[in-house]
């Protein structure tokens, strides 16, 4: 059985920085980690490994420095990972970035199944996962939050839904996209970081796959950021200073006074 696990490098939630005339997240020097629901999926793919006996595929696409993520899932218990890294990509929706991956997930085939995190705190969307399932027209079973088990090339899994959970199967291949409650992600081990160091992560360019260049990139992608913009504070405050003991009786007279004219008192 192989599993495939689609990771993405993300800016560290404090660095995000747009381009505000591409409308597009700037990458480039700036501190990247991997994303951390896709932590959730490398986890329940490695528990998959242990139970049935697996081999487990990463594979992200980015820019060179991705590369990064994909060793410390290699770390973490994955056992080969490829990028997808092709300057041809650059500026891809989700539904480009699904299509490209879709196309890598083909070349590598035999899969059993795609474990994708519920979706990437830069974007936010939880689009790909489906969207790449879509693509390969196979199923796909989202929000997933607890494994059952693999029986009769049928896998079964608790979903979750606002009133709770529900309990769905589907045939093999198939795509899950999981929440946090899926599994606790291990940390790395020793001989895990020896392994990732000594990996060389094989560099996957658009021209080696089956891949239509005008459905990849900005040309390819029907979603566009309009405008970017900073919002403005336009309401304004009164402020009453009490910075010594006399002061705060004129101060608190004041605030009271306000609260009583907004009719709050």
């Amino acid at each position: 059985m192989r599993i495939i696990v689609p990771l993405k490098q993300v800016p560290e939630t404090k660095s995000v920085k747009m381009d505000e005339k591409t409308g597009t997240i700037i990458r480039e020097g700036v501190e990247s980690i991997i994303n951390p629901l896709d932590l959730y999926a490398i986890e329940l793919a490695i528990q998959l490994k242990e139970k049935y006996g697996a081999m487990l595929v990463g594979i992200s696409m980015g820019p060179p420095k991705a590369a990064d993520a994909l060793k410390e899932a290699i770390s973490m218990g994955i056992d080969e990972a490829f990028l997808l890294s092709d300057k041809a990509l650059a500026g891809s929706d989700t539904w480009s970035t699904a299509y490209a991956i879709a196309k890598m997930i083909k070349k590598i085939g035999d899969y059993s199944i795609i474990i994708c995190g519920e979706r990437a705190t830069d974007g936010d969307t939880g689009q790909v996962g489906p969207e790449i399932a879509s693509y390969l027209e196979i199923p796909v079973l989202t929000y997933v939050n607890k494994f059952i088990e693999i029986k009769e090339n049928e896998i079964f899994v608790h979903r979750q839904v606002e009133e709770g959970s529900e309990i769905l199967s589907s045939s093999l291949p198939t795509l899950l996209t999981v929440v946090k409650e899926v599994s606790e992600p291990r940390l790395p081990t020793l001989r895990g970081k020896l392994k990732a160091k000594k990996t060389i992560i094989p560099c996957v360019k658009v021209d080696e796959l089956d891949i239509a260049i005008e459905k990849i990139g900005l040309q390819g992608s029907p979603t566009r950021v309009a405008k970017i913009f900073r919002p403005k504070v336009a309401r304004e405050c009164e402020k009453h200073f009490a910075k010594d003991p006399s002061k705060i009786g004129p101060a608190v007279n004041a605030l009271a006074a306000y609260l009583n004219k907004k009719n709050l008192l």
